[in-house]
């Protein structure tokens, strides 16, 4: 493994080896076993009640996540000596693509194993492991997660909600409003963010249902995910055991953005999941539905859907298993240099926190990409309750809102990749400087090579290097009022999360040309057509960016450059789809 691999942030500076990661055809049998339990309990439990679950039928989401924790479902990553199974970061992961088809029961089912189960699992002490944590793995209590309030929604530290210390030292006294909270109707046990008298920064509690003091709102109505439990929840004057605080005093924050972290990438697994259910439904029906006398399938309009569907989900699949990958390699890292395995595992996401913001909006526009492109095959029956696309089309839009809107996850991703970069974690400014030398140097003519994705990985290198080309300049100019530049700063996020994909897909069908030949496998064919796709898009949204801070002859020379990097070979697109929709109308399904 090399030390570059396992940077979160370096795939902008940093070359990565194919053999460095990991990808979805190397599951072994264990984990595959996992995925098929998951795939049997969403076929069996799920899908034969999904009216049910939208009606919020009383008790039955509390009944299906009891099943799930029989199934050993709600402990994937949990210590066996809590009655988890104890796997590795990318193995649930797998688990959460999978469950991630069950529609609202996939929501609960993510907050109750992550954010609901987490914060105890990695900050708490063991007196409040023992007494709780085997109870959630099991499924006997549900958890929920009380960050957002009101008036606190992305700046999650503005929360109002306070906790005072007793007289008698005993308890903490908290009381406020939370809201939009998970699994709210029937939680057992809740995490509580609080600050505690005059603190500037939140700390955390462990709160049970049964305090005296707390109060629900009846359920919200929701556009999508109906199934979802989901309340206001009010503390008045609840008393908690002052050995509920979780972790340290103002320490709450540090685990809000760590536990949301995780969260951004299981996000995108779950959505992963759901993206390739829709995608067997497109396919289905454009094959069954037949007009003008013929199979709607054999349209090209059809095709380029389907085409784009599949394209879209190759490219997120490669990426999300590769950072579950890198993730886990930098918890051994850490484990080997000394840390907890708890902090080993925090540290780990952290550090990677760059691509699960990446993956997260990756995956939600992805799903919604795809259950829009799958209405617009059924036409009006997309419309109707009736068909399996209405109900996707309307659980997939909050994912764009969870765990962070996409657009507060775009600035962050940029934010924390600059901060990398002034903290010397990441030499940006020499690879921003090499940039600059290079365009006052006479550019290259007529390069050809026909070796197996040489050509892929020179474009891939020279669309990083537009990235690095517009920042540089952007944090030369603007560095006292860049946080300001939101517009910019969105377009600089777009490059880097279609540069990641990107290489993530070619990196994988590498991976694989070492066992066989793929310059004519579907896999190559995806990979390309979505890189062929992404020069242009990143072209566009560069020379946004140059435009918008820029003139004269800075603004040209940033433009040549720009044409200069923005550069592939040829392809036949439409012949491209063309190959890459028949093929996934023959498998019926997504078959990687």
């Amino acid at each position: 493994m090399s030390n570059n691999s396992i940077k979160g942030g370096g795939f902008i500076i940093h070359e990565t080896f194919a053999n460095d990661i990991f990808i979805p055809e190397e599951w072994n049998e264990e984990q595959q076993m996992i995925s098929q339990v998951c795939e049997d309990f969403i076929e069996k439990e799920i899908i034969p009640v999904l009216d049910r679950i939208d009606a919020q039928e009383e008790g039955l989401m509390q009944s299906l996540l009891d099943k799930a924790g029989e199934l050993g479902l709600l402990g994937i990553t949990v210590p066996v000596e809590y009655g988890g199974m104890e796997n590795d970061f990318k193995t649930s992961l797998l688990a959460t693509e999978h469950l991630g088809k069950g529609h609202s029961f996939s929501v609960a089912y993510g907050a109750h194993t992550g954010i609901g189960t987490l914060p105890l699992m990695y900050y708490g002490n063991e007196r409040q492991k023992t007494k709780y944590l085997a109870k959630l793995v099991s499924g006997e209590w549900k958890a929920a997660y009380c960050l957002t309030e009101p008036d606190a929604g992305s700046d999650a530290n503005s929360g109002k909600t306070k906790a005072n210390l007793s007289d008698d030292g005993k308890h903490y006294i908290i009381s406020g409003q939370k809201m939009w909270i998970t699994n709210g109707g029937f939680a057992d046990l809740l995490t509580v963010f609080a600050k505690i008298d005059d603190d500037e920064v939140l700390s955390a509690f462990l709160v049970e249902r049964s305090f005296e003091g707390i109060s629900f709102n009846p359920e919200e109505h929701k556009m999508g995910i109906k199934g979802s439990s989901t309340r206001q929840i009010f503390f008045n004057q609840v008393k908690v055991p002052v050995e509920n605080l979780l972790s340290e005093r103002k320490n709450g924050f540090k685990i809000a953005l760590n536990i949301l972290n995780i969260g951004r990438v299981k996000l995108g697994a779950g959505v992963l999941g759901g993206s390739k259910q829709t995608f067997q439904h497109s396919i289905q029906y454009s094959i069954e539905r037949e007009q003008f006398g013929r199979s709607i399938s054999k349209y090209g309009a059809i095709q380029q859907k389907i085409a784009d569907q599949f394209i879209k989900i190759f490219v997120l699949e490669s990426a999300v298993y590769r950072t579950g990958q890198a993730i886990d390699d930098k918890i051994i890292q850490n484990q080997k240099d000394g840390m907890d395995k708890n902090i080993s595992t925090l540290k780990g996401i952290e550090n990677f926190a760059i691509e699960c913001a990446i993956i997260k909006v990756a995956g939600s526009e992805c799903l919604d990409f795809v259950v829009d492109e799958a209405v617009q095959i059924y036409g009006g029956m997309g419309y109707s309750s009736e068909s399996p696309v209405e109900r996707s089309y309307r659980d997939s839009r909050i994912n764009r809102i969870f765990e962070g809107t996409n657009e507060i996850n775009r600035l962050l991703i940029v934010d924390m990749l600059l901060k990398k970069g002034l903290k010397g974690e990441l030499d940006l400014m020499s690879v921003a400087k090499s940039i600059q030398t290079e365009l006052m140097s006479i550019p290259e003519f007529g390069e050809s090579n026909d070796e197996f994705l040489i050509a892929e990985k020179k474009t891939l290198l020279q669309l990083k290097k537009i990235v690095w080309m517009i920042t540089g300049s952007v944090v030369q100019k603007l560095m006292q009022t860049l946080s300001k530049e939101q517009e910019i700063l969105l377009s600089i996020s777009d490059c880097l999360i279609n540069i990641y994909q990107a290489e993530s897909a070619l990196l994988r069908v590498e991976k694989l040309h070492d066992k066989q030949d793929m310059q004519n496998d579907i896999r190559f064919l995806l990979a390309q057509t979505y890189l062929y796709d992404s020069v242009d898009f990143i072209h566009k949204k560069a020379k946004d960016v140059i435009l918008s801070f820029a003139e004269g002859d800075e603004a040209s020379m940033l433009l040549m450059g720009l044409k200069r990097f923005a550069k592939y070979k040829n392809i036949n697109p439409k012949e491209n789809r063309k190959l890459i929709a028949k093929f996934a109308l023959e498998k019926g399904k997504y078959i990687f």
